[in-house]
Parts: structure tokens; sequence; C-alpha cells
């Protein structure tokens, strides 16, 4: 029996179609050769240390995979004793536990629990390599998951520069299916022409000196789409630790968005500059022309009535009525200049008074409806303010045949929603100077400004600016 035992499991792993199918054929000749009604297979779970039937071999059933408890097992089998039981040994030690049923005592023998004992060890290092082989299973599951799901491009190439993977995030941004781009080379496929030469001549250089140029690197290049277009990109190349020839991968990024992010960025900032520059010199020339001559003409006028006071009384009383209509004519100016820059209403009142004090100076008759009572930041609430003033004089001047102009002001989710409306044409357009200018103003806050003006429809201020 030992020698017949050990030559049916040899030959069932020799004739099986791969691990899994040894371990089963190897059960099912443990259970022939030793005449047993029940062959069973316990291995010790990972996460709680329980002792699990991981396969069965029933008289007159083929061996099978299974799943259960050891007690749940003895239960449904009742009425069988245990016949026989042998571990299963690797080199890490106790892996498994081979258990034979039967319905009568089995009757100890040393020749075959030493045959037993190194079956124990072959079919030992056969549940390890089955272990192995799931185990790799699952981390290429893992791997091939996280591939499909990156929202990166990832592109994987050999060492003779050929394409050898290209995942769903690749596919949508260069317009190529995976298995258009697999066995292509790389530099045809999406490298511009005019650096093609240099990206082989980088690979032949690493493969000849194994000292990296770009490897592990983050650097912006243009990339090319299958239609021909061509973009930026970020691109990061890594060599894969693999035995053999060397293997690489690279992850690349669509980096358009950000770039005209950042250039519409620094436009807005150097806009900024250009607008706080002008209106630095708008208010030095007011002031010269303005507010610095009147006040230089009542100076002169009450020079005048200073030396017409003892010899032409009357006359220096009419200088000085002359004067003092000409200060208050000066400070009229100054509060009508400070209101420009920012209004005192504003800061001491908030955006209610300041708002319903543009709609009484305003060229179209002008509704404030709902106004939040809650003060925002500074920033904010002269944002608000300049946003409506806009949006009341556009309308005077541009929108002909305009009846009245609408203005609404909400909180909504951390956000101050301002809402300017007329009656006009519409057809306005929203690249104006002043509504530029007023943009950046909003952007630097961190809001967004929009114009909705559909001809026939009106015209729609809408801005929306951070206030949490």
């Amino acid at each position: 029996m030992t020698m017949r035992i050990e030559q049916l499991v040899a030959r069932a792993v020799a004739e099986a179609a791969d691990i899994d199918d040894a371990c089963l054929r190897s059960l099912e000749q443990i259970g022939t050769a030793l005449d047993l009604d029940l062959v069973v297979t316990w291995e010790r779970t990972t996460d709680s240390g329980e002792w699990r039937c991981t396969a069965r071999r029933r008289r007159g059933e083929p061996a099978a995979f299974a799943a259960g408890s050891r007690e749940r097992l003895l239960a449904e089998e009742g009425g069988l004793e245990t016949a026989i039981e042998f571990e299963l040994l690797s080199e890490r030690g106790l892996v498994a536990i081979v258990e034979g049923f039967g319905a009568e005592p089995f009757a100890p023998d040393p020749e075959l629990a030493g045959s037993l004992e190194a079956l124990g060890v072959g079919l030992g290092q056969l549940i390890e390599r089955r272990r192995a082989v799931r185990s790799g299973d699952v981390v290429e599951r893992r791997y091939r998951a996280t591939l499909d799901a990156s929202l990166d491009c990832v592109i994987a190439m050999d060492h003779d520069g050929a394409v050898i993977e290209f995942n769903p995030a690749a596919e949508r941004t260069f317009g190529i299916s995976s298995e258009e781009a697999v066995g292509r080379e790389m530099a045809e496929l999406i490298v511009p022409p005019e650096l093609r030469e240099s990206h082989r001549a980088g690979l032949r250089r690493y493969l000849e000196t194994g000292e990296p140029a770009l490897l592990d690197k983050r650097i912006e290049i243009e990339a090319l789409r299958a239609d021909g277009t061509r973009f930026p990109v970020e691109l990061t190349i890594t060599r894969i630790d693999v035995p053999g020839n060397p293997v690489f991968t690279g992850h690349l990024r669509d980096i358009t968005e950000r770039l005209r992010a950042e250039r519409e960025l620094r436009e807005s900032r150097a806009r900024l500059v250009t607008a706080a520059d002008e209106a630095r010199q708008r208010i030095e020339r007011d002031l010269h022309d303005g507010s610095q001559q009147q006040l230089v003409s009542v100076a002169m006028t009450l020079e005048a009535a200073g030396v017409a006071i003892e010899s032409d009384p009357e006359g220096a009383r009419r200088l000085l009525a002359e004067a003092s209509a000409e200060l208050r004519e000066a400070i009229g100016e100054l509060r009508e200049l400070a209101r420009g820059i920012h209004p005192a209403v504003l800061t001491e009142g908030g955006l209610d008074p300041a708002l319903r004090g543009l709609a009484a100076r305003s060229a179209l008759p002008a509704r404030i409806g709902a106004v939040p009572a809650t003060r925002f930041p500074a920033p904010v609430e002269a944002a608000a303010y300049f946003v409506v003033a806009e949006g009341m004089t556009n309308a005077a001047r541009h929108a002909e045949g305009a009846a009245r102009v609408e203005v609404e002001l909400r909180e909504e989710g951390g956000r101050l929603v301002v809402e300017v409306r007329d009656d006009g044409p519409g057809g306005a357009q929203a690249d104006g100077g002043g509504l530029r200018g007023l943009a950046d103003r909003v952007a630097a806050l961190g809001g967004e400004l929009e114009v909705e003006s559909p001809a026939g429809a009106g015209t729609v201020l809408r801005a929306e600016i951070p206030c949490g």
C-alpha cells in the first residue's frame, strides 16, 4: 500500500493540468488508495487563524475545493471516525493538514506513517506553490484595477522602445486603443517628430552605460495625439525592477488646463498691477486738476479778503463768501473722489446703505432687492459694491432703450452671489476693459464673474465671491 499510494500521488501530480488540479488529484488518489469515505484538507486562515476546509473528496464523488469549519463538516458527516491524519509541511513549517475518515478505525501502520510523512512534505510544497500563484493572481488583479482606474496615462515600454502597456487613460488622452498601441514603437506613436531621435538616443545610451538622464525626474514636454495635435504633458519615467532586459513605465498627465490657468493668473496679476497704476494716476490727475486748483483759488481769495478787510470791509465780506462757496464745492468733489476709491458709507454701514446710495445716483431707475444684513469681510463688500456700480454704469451707457436696473444679493454655500439685471436689448460683450478689471478683482478673492446677454433678453452681470 505504501509504494502504491506514493506512485498514485506522483502520477496524479504529473498528469495534472495545473497546481490546483494536482492538489485535487492527490486528494482523490489518497482516498482511493486508503479506501476512505472522506478525505479533507485543512488550512489555517491568515486573518483569524481558524482551521478551514479548503478541499474535500467523498467516496463516489470527484474531489473539489470547498470552504467550511471543522465543526460544520463533522456535523454533516456524522457516523465517521478519523482514520488518518498527517501534516503538510514546507520551508515555512506547517501549511495544512489532511484527514481521512472512514466507517471503521484505521489500524496503525508504521511503514504507512513514514510514507505519509514524506508525502506530507511533497504536498506541503505543492500547497505553498498554489498559494504563491493565487497571491500573484491577486496582485495582478489589483495592479490591473489600479492601472485601469488611474487618471494619469500609464505607458510601459520594453528595451526595444516598443509599447507593452497602454492604460485606459492613455487611450482617452491620445485617441489610440491599447490594441493599436501595444507592439508599436513609442517614439513613432506619441513623440513629436523633432524629439524622436533624441528619445531613441537616450534609450540607447542608457542600455549601453546604465547611466540615467531622465529616469525618476519630473519633466514637462510636448506629446502627440493620434490626430496629430500636440499638447503639453508632465512626464515621469521609471525603470521597473524585473529580471532580464530593462522595462520602463512612463506616467503622463495632460497639463493643458493647468498651464492655461497659470497663464490666466499671470495675465490677471499683470492687469491688476496696471489697473492699480492707472487708478493712482487718475486720482493724482483728479486731485491736481480739480480739488487742488479749487483750494489754491480759495487760498488766493482769502488772501485778497485779508488785504481788503480794513480798506474795503464790504468787498472783504464778498470775497469771504466766495471763498466759502469754493471751499464747499472742493469738499464735494473730494467726497465724490473718495466715494470712487472706497465709499465711507460702505465702511460704516455695509452693503445695504451703500447700494441704495448707488441706486439713488443711477442714471436709470434702479431697484435694490434683497441684500443680506450680514457684514462680510471688507474686500468682499468692496468687490460686491463695484460689481453693482459697474453693472449700473454699463446699463446706463450701453443698454440703449433699457428702462430699469434690478439688483439682488444673496448668500449661498459660503459665497456671496451678486446679480445686476437690466431690460435692455442684450448682446453685451464680456471682455470690455471695465469688466475685465472687475473680473480680476473678483478672481483675486477666489470668485467668478459671468455676463449673460442674449440678444433681445437684457443683460445679467453675476458675481460669486467666497465670503466664508
